[in-house]
């Protein structure tokens, strides 16, 4: 399979005028169309979290030499496993073409690149050329989240978002939500627990009075 002739790349924005946004936690959205990336050592869970909030297929595209691969008995808490297609590439720069190809066919609303390591600005600004061109042309505007391990970095992003386990000794499951970047929102933090209807934003005062106690 060749590679199809790279889009003309400039630094104007190329913003879908019609992107809408994907609620996820709370009134917590993600813009369409658009590339976001997802770190800390809960990236997973907060990608399958997104996953449960939307609905249709989801391609999640992972190197084929990676040993982590998501537990479908643990994804049913969070999204149907069913809905996922998992893409293996064998060559590292795959992986990233992959996203662009699935992004650019508008056929999926959500696809996922879980990377060793934060991409480069211009591959990020080729997927957010290429989820416009689905977002104009395919069926929806589709969502490409990246999952970066650490800190992440990945230059270019709409935004970057940050899950942290910080789970009770107790045995309550609690994390750490933080918007680490945004073109629109300012840095924040939020508390995250668990609940019967999935992860849930929770009160400050809460998440605070609970952490003391461990």
């Amino acid at each position: 399979m060749t590679q199809s002739a790279a889009h003309l790349l400039t630094r104007t924005s190329h913003r879908a005028p019609t992107a809408s946004g994907v609620a996820f936690l709370g009134d917590l959205t993600l813009a369409t169309a658009r590339v976001h990336e997802l770190c800390g050592r809960a990236r997973r869970t907060l990608a399958l979290t997104i996953a449960g909030a939307m609905t249709g297929p989801v391609f999640w595209i992972a190197p084929g030499w990676s040993v982590d691969r998501l537990n479908a008995a643990a994804m049913g808490a969070f999204a149907n496993p069913g809905r996922f297609t998992f893409v293996t590439p064998k060559r590292a720069e795959d992986v990233l073409w992959s996203m662009e190809e699935i992004l650019r066919s508008g056929a999926v609303p959500l696809v996922v690149a879980d990377l060793p390591a934060p991409p480069a600005l211009t591959p990020v600004r080729r997927l957010h050329l290429a989820a416009e061109t689905g977002a104009a042309e395919g069926r929806g505007a589709p969502l490409g989240l990246l999952l970066t391990p650490g800190d992440g970095g990945a230059a270019g992003v709409e935004s970057r978002w940050e899950l942290t386990p910080q789970h009770m000794r107790d045995g309550e499951d609690q994390w750490r939500l933080s918007r680490r970047r945004a073109r629109t929102a300012p840095m924040k933090d939020w508390p995250v627990i668990r609940t019967e209807n999935g992860l849930t934003l929770t009160s400050e005062t809460s998440f605070h009075t609970a952490t003391t106690k461990t």
